[in-house]
């Protein structure tokens, strides 16, 4: 994926044009997209298939949606390894800022844990959540900056799509990471500081709401599947 789409956009179509190491730029945005990506559709179905161990033993349902989170950050720091070796390749520059990628890891991990909680829950009971949310991770891929620039948007729309956790996100990563010309939330709303905070006050009552449902239905899940 990431071969064809630096080609396809970086090389051929020149759509990160002007931003320093673009390369690096493409694979940390797809990386943290894969990760959410792999969390929500591996749980989807992950309390229906663990439907016989539910009615043979009594434990907290909400382990088998964790592990499995569990399992994809495993994945996603090996990952890292990857976009360190491609950082030292193109002579990325390593500054303190770099840090900031803990407590944005860390955010990412609770908007993708609550979003599988939630997947998982709706899927006991509506099975076509499975192939609804297939189509809606498509479409996120491409309403999410990761292989364009927010600042090429037009302006209203940038303003709209910074406000989802996963743009705000991957973009304070590369911010962090990558280079200063990243376009974060804060970059498109100048002085509404307030506004900064939107994407983490959504993936809070993201992971309240998610938690609160997982939860309540959890006691009628070895009943349902």
């Amino acid at each position: 994926m990431f071969t064809i789409l630096f080609f396809v956009f970086v090389r051929f179509l020149k759509v990160s044009n002007g931003v320093p190491h673009p390369a690096v730029y493409l694979l940390l945005g797809i990386v943290l997209w894969n990760y959410f990506t792999e969390v929500t559709t591996g749980s989807v179905r992950s309390i229906v298939d663990k439907g016989e161990l539910l009615r043979k033993i009594s434990f907290p349902k909400y382990v088998i949606v964790v592990s499995g989170s569990i399992g994809a950050l495993i994945n996603l720091l090996f990952n890292f390894v990857v976009i360190a070796i491609f950082m030292i390749i193109n002579h990325v520059p390593v500054t303190a800022s770099a840090l900031l990628i803990i407590p944005l890891i860390v955010e990412l991990f609770v908007v993708s844990l609550a979003a599988a909680f939630m997947l998982s829950t709706l899927f006991v009971r509506l099975r076509d959540v499975a192939y609804i949310w297939d189509i809606l991770v498509q479409a996120g891929f491409y309403l999410t900056p990761i292989f364009y620039l927010v600042s090429q948007l037009p302006h209203r729309f940038a303003k709209l799509l910074i406000l989802s956790p996963l743009a705000q996100i991957i973009q304070d990563a590369r911010h962090a990471l990558v280079t200063p010309q990243a376009t974060t939330i804060a970059q498109v709303y100048g002085g509404d500081k307030w506004i900064w905070f939107m994407p983490i006050g959504l993936t809070l009552v993201l992971a309240v709401a998610g938690g609160y449902y997982f939860r309540a239905q959890s006691k009628n899940f070895a009943e349902n599947v």
